[in-house]
């Protein structure tokens, strides 16, 4: 069986935070977090300190950071082309991150800009990827449903996968963005999405509850999905969708679904363990 991928999102767990968490603590979490054996971390974004506080640290955690003998991935979120500007300026990161809303309500909410506007913030954010030797990771988000009524169903996302797919962009994370996904629609949205496209990873990003997280990693990967976003102990959510937060996959859920099933995967357990400690001494 194809090993699955773990990304692991310490932004995601922090940007929602109102106290803010030391630089140093930022790093000595993310730099354990380097020795667990992910594909990717998600350890930071290039957005307005005004909108998202807790990152503006995100160039100084970075210098910080010890990529030596580590194969795991750095991945940055940005929301604009001057925030793509700015992380394409490190050669650590591999990988830039954008939210794509399919509700323009979101988008609007998330980013300040229509579903128009934001395709063609992706089409210049990928022109940067390219010019830099970075990939383009998008955040397909209210990909599962969205509380704003806008219209959702299975054809939007794909009529937006196809103009995706059209900038040539090759990672897409279907993101649940308020924890309403359901194991039907997770099954439904992959085994509908992958197959036509075979040269695009798609990967899920959802936000879970404790009694109901087996059933959604399992329909994401019976139906196809490799690539799994996760935050230790659940912890995050997205700040911009709504007061009381869905929190993330957690990363021992997904490493709990690997083992019941006998799916390789790199992780160094006793490296986690650590970072599982770390994460407790952190968040509040």
């Amino acid at each position: 069986m194809t090993t699955p991928k773990l990304i692991e999102c310490p932004r995601d767990a922090m940007q929602g935070l109102h106290d803010f968490i030391a630089t140093d603590d930022k790093a000595r979490y993310i730099n354990q977090l380097l020795k667990v054996g992910y594909d990717v971390i998600d350890f930071g974004s290039f957005v307005s300190p005004k909108a998202i506080p807790q990152m503006r640290d995100t160039a100084e955690v970075l210098s910080k950071l010890d990529l030596d003998g580590t194969n795991t991935e750095l991945l940055a979120i940005v929301a604009n082309l001057r925030g793509a500007d700015d992380a394409a300026c490190h050669p650590e990161i591999d990988y830039l991150g954008y939210p794509f809303s399919i509700s323009e309500t979101f988008q609007m909410r998330n980013t300040n800009s229509t579903i128009a506007e934001s395709l063609e913030r992706v089409k210049r954010i990928q022109e940067v990827c390219i010019g830099n030797d970075k990939k383009l990771v998008i955040y397909i988000s209210m990909g599962f449903g969205n509380p704003y009524g806008d219209e959702w169903n299975v054809e939007i996302v794909q009529q937006w996968v196809d103009h995706l797919s059209e900038m040539d962009i090759k990672i897409m994370a279907l993101s649940d963005t308020i924890g309403v996904a359901t194991p039907e629609s997770i099954e439904y949205l992959f085994s509908d999405l992958i197959p036509p496209y075979p040269d695009v990873e798609f990967g899920a990003h959802l936000h879970t509850q404790p009694h109901n997280w087996y059933e959604r990693i399992d329909a994401a990967y019976k139906s196809g999905c490799r690539r799994f976003d996760s935050a230790i102990k659940g912890f995050g959510g997205c700040p911009m969708a709504k007061d009381d937060l869905t929190g993330n996959m957690a990363t021992e859920n997904l490493i709990s679904y690997f083992d019941r099933n006998k799916l390789t995967s790199n992780i160094n357990k006793e490296a986690f363990d650590e970072s599982m400690r770390i994460a407790l001494e952190i968040f509040p």
